[in-house]
């Protein structure tokens, strides 16, 4: 008889424990996102190490022009900020699964990207460059040059879909660093990559002084992303548009040297 009313115990204790779960769940479900935010007081932000936007510094912090930038929204709306380092082809299905809350690296507002998300307003032009070593560079001077070179780009990036639109050759990466490393390695011919992370990257007093940026394949704006339909896309276009008056945006673009690429607010 004992052993049946623990039984009978321990089964009500899991009910009651999975209802209350789902009241949980369910109380989410029922809030915007900016209650969600707030109620849980982080602000999970999806990112990559995409120099100049977002990378760590020397003891192990991210900072960049958009760390810097999600930090002081993450302070407007009285929660803490919180990074995670996310595979970039999978950020939309880590974004609706909740395990972050926006993306905000550098991201191309795609037509796929705007589907999917409830995006800000742009901030900052873009382009997706060729990279390729410095001895072949004056040998690409346009995209009928780039036939036969074998390239690489991070995977589910705007470099990738300009290759595979122009059915070129390539190897997809983790990280559009990792495609820096395969041509510094000579595993690929070339690497195309957003412009302000060439800047920054590439070039004569960079680790890749071996490496040059070529033609340009587009030309783009960057945006944040959140859930479809979330309340906190507005919420920081009104941010923007604070930073921008007040020259709080400019003084941060000048720390990472991406004043120019600003776009007004």
């Amino acid at each position: 008889m004992k052993k049946l009313v623990a039984s009978l115990l321990t089964s009500a204790m899991v009910l009651s424990l999975a209802a209350c779960g789902g009241s949980s769940d369910s109380a989410n479900a029922d809030m915007t996102d900016m209650e969600y935010v707030k109620d849980k007081g982080t602000l999970v932000v999806g990112i990559t190490d995409f120099a100049p936007m977002d990378y760590k510094d020397t003891s192990g912090e991210w900072i960049g022009f958009d760390a810097d930038m999600a930090v002081a929204f993450a302070e407007s709306l009285g929660v803490e900020v919180e990074f995670v380092e996310i595979d970039w082809d999978n950020k939309i299905l880590e974004l609706d699964g909740k395990t972050i809350d926006c993306v905000w690296n550098g991201m191309t507002l795609t037509d796929e990207v705007k589907s999917a998300m409830e995006t800000s307003n742009p901030y900052c032009n873009n382009a997706q460059v060729v990279i390729v070593p410095s001895d072949i560079a004056d040998q690409i001077t346009s995209t009928d040059d780039l036939a036969d070179l074998a390239f690489a780009a991070e995977a589910g990036s705007a470099g990738e879909a300009e290759l595979t639109a122009l059915e070129l050759n390539v190897t997809p990466v983790k990280a559009q660093s990792d495609a820096l490393m395969e041509v510094a390695a000579g595993t690929s011919d070339a690497a195309v990559i957003d412009s302000l992370m060439a800047a920054a990257m590439v070039g004569e007093g960079t680790s890749y002084a071996d490496l040059v940026y070529t033609i340009s394949l587009n030309s783009e704006e960057y945006g944040v992303g959140f859930r479809k339909g979330s309340d906190l896309a507005a919420a920081l276009n009104d941010f923007f548009a604070a930073i921008y008056a007040d020259g709080t945006m400019l003084e941060l673009a000048e720390t990472y040297g991406v004043q120019a690429a600003l776009i007004e607010q």
